[in-house]
């Protein structure tokens, strides 16, 4: 798109989004004092037909940076085996506040990491669905609830945000079985930041035969490290600079050894580019659930299953020596064996590729730092259980390429990515064995521009893509797609009044997810905060 209209007509606007002139619906010219309520394009949560329980978890304000703390307890009438349990979080919020970064943990487990949209000065509602049935073991006693959106009201941030968090428990019954669950959730004992890590100890259950660490990363809001993917080396002349450039790599290790590697996603939160007329209606992806990295940490089972503490130890790779502005929150999530009370077993193998992190820095009129980096890691390990030797085997490749393009001024800057996140988990033994390969991709090719009378555009596309195949003697197995995408386009005039910005934008998401017998293909489309699209295509 070259240019955002002040006056679009309904055909315009259906061209600008894509649509058809006849599916259009008419806009206004530009924002006013209210908008649609936040919407994203992805499916809801399938729930069998059976008899269902809600519990409050909380509901509160939010005004400052005082945790909600209160008691969880389980659904009477319901069982204590669910098919299905889902966090529904209901918000509110009016006025003018930033986008704010939150959580929810049950008995020490996060069980949600969030962000808010801003508001209207009317306001708005928006709400989150989660699928949490994996935190079934947690949620089956007697919890301590803590939860937190930290928050800033004086007499220009006027917005309280309200919230309240319900859990869904849906029994199963008849043909509807239990759900395939975690026997335990663990969280890291004596767990703190030291510098750029976050550490703890962890005793796993002596015949435990699966353990899957799971990390909710996410750059912190504020500072640089909210927009980590634009940093630069410290010789480049930038506003945000970072030793090594902008690599970033998540990873886990146990007792000092790397144990997992993963490439963080790009979350953009709803006030980022700093233009917030860009997410006023559809967030960015992720943005208001914060999916966690998962490390299958199984080969080294044979090590953590002999009672002792082992330390467990999550890092961001790029982040400057003793710097803040990462939270990754860990939870390990234990499957056991029925049949035996101890597990034995050892890692076999141990590869971790030399990191490569590459950037070239080009002055000129216009400035580029291109920067290349990747990483590699192959373990394998062996547990001895009741049904025989299993034999894991995870390889991981990370990487990551990006241009970067910015004026003297910053008033041109300007972002090309990817990121390529590949997976392979072989199970080989007795019992089902096979291969899981997943290929992640995440983009973003985005760029804010600032013209005479200091107006501020910002023009963006992100994509959230994830390919994965199960192959069991080699015959696929199972298989799953999705495709996440973002396009948006706001413009505003800086440093006014608000009904002075004469903002305009339009946005965009389809959301397509398939698999074996399954559709799932939506689009939403916005223009000046009204909704002018929701089409199904499955």
């Amino acid at each position: 798109m070259r240019r955002l209209l002040l006056t679009l007509c309904a055909a315009a606007v259906g061209l600008l989004l894509g649509l058809s002139p006849a599916t259009a619906a008419t806009p206004p010219t530009e924002f006013g004092t209210q908008w649609h309520d936040p919407v994203t394009a992805g499916p809801p949560i399938a729930t069998p037909h059976t008899p269902s329980c809600r519990v409050t978890v909380a509901d509160t304000e939010f005004r400052d940076y005082t945790p909600y703390r209160g008691t969880y307890a389980p659904p009477q009438g319901c069982g204590d085996r669910w098919n299905k349990v889902v966090l529904r979080i209901e918000g509110a919020v009016a006025g003018r506040q930033f986008d704010r970064l939150g959580y929810l943990h049950i008995g020490g487990v996060e069980v949600l990491r969030t962000s808010t949209p801003e508001p209207s000065p009317k306001g708005i509602t928006w709400n989150v669905e989660k699928d949490v049935t994996r935190y079934a073991a947690t949620l089956r006693t007697e919890q301590p609830v803590e939860m937190l959106i930290g928050n800033t009201v004086d007499s220009t941030y006027t917005g309280v945000i309200k919230v309240k968090a319900t859990l869904t428990f849906y029994a199963a019954e008849g043909p509807v079985k239990p759900a395939p669950a975690p026997d335990k959730v663990l969280t890291l004992d004596g767990a703190r930041s030291v510098g750029s890590t976050y550490e703890g100890q962890l005793t796993t259950p002596r015949n435990s035969e699966r353990i899957v660490a799971e990390v909710y990363a996410t750059g912190s809001g504020g500072g640089c490290e909210e927009f980590w993917y634009l940093t630069v080396p410290d010789s480049a002349p930038y506003s945000c600079k970072a030793k090594d450039g902008p690599y970033r790599e998540v990873q886990i290790s146990v007792d000092g050894r790397i144990a997992g590697i993963a490439a963080p996603f790009p979350t953009v939160w709803t006030g980022g580019w700093s233009n917030p007329f860009l997410w006023y209606t559809i967030p960015g992806p992720r943005a208001f659930d914060v999916r966690p990295i998962e490390y299958d940490l199984t080969p080294f089972a044979g090590l953590l299953d002999d009672g002792r503490p082992h330390r467990i130890a999550v890092s961001v790779t790029g982040l400057p020596e003793g710097q803040s502005g990462w939270s990754t929150p860990t939870n390990i999530l234990v499957w056991q064996d029925a049949k035996s009370p101890v597990v034995t077993g050892g890692l076999l193998t141990h590869r971790a590729g030399e990191p490569r992190n590459v950037t070239t820095y080009e002055p000129g009129t216009e400035r580029r730092l291109r920067a290349d980096g990747g990483h590699s890691l192959t373990v394998a390990g062996y547990v001895d259980t009741s049904h025989g030797r299993v034999t894991t085997t995870v390889t991981r490749h990370v990487a990551n390429t990006s241009t970067h393009r910015w004026n003297d001024g910053e008033t041109t800057d300007a972002l090309q990515a990817r990121w390529n996140d590949d997976e392979s988990v072989t199970v080989a033994g007795r019992g089902p064995s096979g291969t899981t390969a997943t290929h992640r991709t995440y983009t973003m090719d985005g760029a804010t521009t600032v013209s005479t009378g200091d107006r501020l555009r910002t023009v963006m596309t992100m994509g959230d893509r994830s390919d994965s195949v199960t192959l069991r003697d080699g015959r696929r197995w199972g298989w799953s797609s999705l495709d996440d995408t973002y396009t948006g386009d706001a413009a505003y005039n800086q440093n006014v009044p608000r009904d002075q910005r004469h903002a305009t934008g339009v946005s965009r998401e389809r959301y397509r997810l398939y698999g074996p017998g399954s559709c799932y293909d939506r689009t939403l489309g916005t223009a000046q905060g009204e909704l002018t699209e929701d089409s199904r295509r499955c």
